[in-house]
């Protein structure tokens, strides 16, 4: 019977492994984003051969014929050998889109769950392998993925512990660098990208430090002010997300900004927030807390920032108004042309008028540039000079990157995916000169609207694309409907349920237009945690 108990330690930490993994993933459940997660996803969380040992061994705890244990526990042993082969495969085929970090906090959570498995255990041997303990043993495996959120919960007072001691540590830092001056990025969508371009454009006169890749939440800020911010740093880039309200308020309180731009209120994380107004709300969370002294940038094309600032806002803070072909913004862009190469456009300012040339695509960059230039002038940044910055910048990693992929031109948008960044990209593939392909799984957390929107972005797919390539036919049903509704071609329409399977269409897709260039537009990568078809 003891190699029951090897062959049981053996699953459950490969199980554990995948479980936690989908933990990591949606933020250690918070604002119950696990729980949710469990609840849509059934067929990935529960694998039915894990149910018949519990079976099994209710029917141990009931009898007692020591002929009949034993043959049942070689039975278990031989279901978990076959749970053990499941796990392994399921794993070599997947290749996940964001690696599992076994982070310190993943460490203790296994620390925490093994202590518990084997005081089973221990229990399990000193019973003499009674039915009482298997049955526990056997329920604990069949509801990993709950047992984990279990384990979770106990963990938080730990965990809160760790988070004062960083907190703390970080708090204390920020003290030491009085001279340190705080800018705060938020937005619904291009948060990210818009912090890049400020660091890079405020760096014609300040050494910036930006908030690494999408680190935007409390403990993102505390990774960066303690293992990235270095004493010579004068700016301070902090990228702010939330998914309720409050968080922003919370950052606002540990970090102290003085400067705030916002890019656009969107419907991004509608499953949380309910409503659009309650986003703004949040959202403007940033702007309220900002030092009076300092300033903001706001967006005079979004009515939701206008009207805000007209009813609600409480700061009597300095604002710096953008806008596109808007004369009642402080800087306004005018003249914009694109090409596959990049966009060019004037901009006004004080009834001057300046000339910007960029790599980068998409309407939405010239908000962001415009938005990097609107605050380098408030911090004394010459125009010119960051002017000269903005010819070098490139585009964000998978934020409209074009790049080739062997004899194909990949236009990488995968990073996420909205309504307004969609039809963005979807505009940036309209100026190629070839075979247009759309690969996409659709747009997520947009609430009860989430699926009038993919509809709708399918009617804007067949306006552009030749070609499209869905990936998950469940998630993807509303803008097939959308495409085929607006009668575009049954036959260049291919749903899969796997994004690397796209790569062999998009290579026949060449052969059969070999004199053409290709162009493929990958609108939003999916987190593994909302894939299709996983369980074989």
């Amino acid at each position: 019977m003891y190699i029951y108990i090897f062959i049981y330690l053996i699953y459950i930490f490969y199980k554990s492994r995948t479980s936690l993994y989908m933990l990591q993933q949606n933020l250690y459940n918070e604002n119950d984003r696990y729980l949710r997660w469990i609840k849509r996803s059934t067929d990935r969380c529960f694998n039915p051969i894990d149910f018949l040992p519990l079976l099994l061994s209710i029917f141990i705890f009931i009898s007692h014929e020591s002929f009949i244990m034993e043959m049942i526990y070689w039975i278990i042993s031989l279901v978990y050998v076959k749970g053990i082969y499941d796990e392994y495969k399921k794993n070599g085929d997947n290749q996940n889109k964001i690696k599992f970090v076994v982070t310190s906090r993943i460490k203790r959570l296994y620390i925490t769950e093994f202590l518990f498995i084997g005081l089973f255990i221990v229990l399990l041997i000193l019973s003499h392998f009674s039915g009482l303990m298997l049955v526990v043993l056997s329920l604990v495996m069949a509801l990993l993925y709950y047992f984990i959120y279990i384990v979770n919960v106990l963990n938080k007072p730990i965990e809160k512990l760790v988070y004062l001691h960083y907190y703390n540590k970080a708090k204390n830092k920020l003290k030491e660098m009085s001279r340190l001056s705080v800018v705060g990025v938020t937005g619904s969508y291009g948060k990210t990208s818009s912090k890049n371009i400020l660091a890079h454009v405020l760096s014609a006169k300040y050494i910036t430090r930006p908030t690494p890749k999408n680190l935007n939440t409390p403990y993102g800020l505390m990774i960066t002010i303690n293992n990235y911010l270095d004493k010579f740093d004068e700016v301070l880039i902090a990228e702010m997300g939330a998914y309720v309200n409050g968080e922003i308020k919370n950052m606002c309180d540990f970090v102290k900004p003085k400067y705030g731009v916002l890019t656009i209120i969107g419907e991004a994380h509608l499953e949380t927030f309910k409503t659009r107004e309650n986003i703004c709300r949040a959202k403007f969370e940033l702007i309220e807390n900002l030092n009076p002294n300092g300033a903001c940038v706001l967006n005079k094309d979004d009515p939701y920032q206008v009207n805000y600032v007209k009813n609600e806002l409480k700061n009597d803070i300095r604002i710096i108004w953008i806008g596109v072909n808007n004369p009642d913004a402080d800087f306004n862009a005018i003249n914009i042309k694109s090409d596959k190469n990049g966009m060019s456009f004037d901009f006004t300012y004080l009834d001057q008028t300046y000339s910007v040339n960029t790599k980068l695509l998409g309407i939405h960059n010239v908000y962001n540039i415009l938005a990097s230039i609107a605050l380098g002038v408030e911090m004394k940044v010459s125009i010119n000079q960051m002017i000269q910055k903005i010819i070098s910048i490139h585009p964000v990693e998978h934020r409209l990157e074009i790049k080739k992929l062997n004899n194909i031109t990949m236009i990488d948008d995968a990073y996420n995916s909205n309504p307004v960044g969609a039809k963005n990209a979807l505009d940036v593939l309209n100026l190629m000169d070839g075979i247009k392909v759309v690969v996409t799984p659709g747009m997520i957390e947009l609430g009860e609207s989430e699926k009038e929107k993919n509809y709708e972005f399918g009617k804007q797919i067949s306006e552009v694309a030749d070609y499209v390539i869905l990936i998950g036919e469940k998630r993807c049903e509303e803008i097939k409907k959308g495409l085929l509704d607006n009668n575009f071609p049954k036959d260049k329409l291919i749903v899969l349920n796997k994004v690397v399977d796209a790569y062999k269409i998009l290579e026949s897709i060449k052969q059969d237009n070999i004199k053409e260039e290709v162009y493929a537009l990958f609108e939003n990568d999916l987190p593994d945690i909302y894939s299709e078809g996983v369980r074989k």
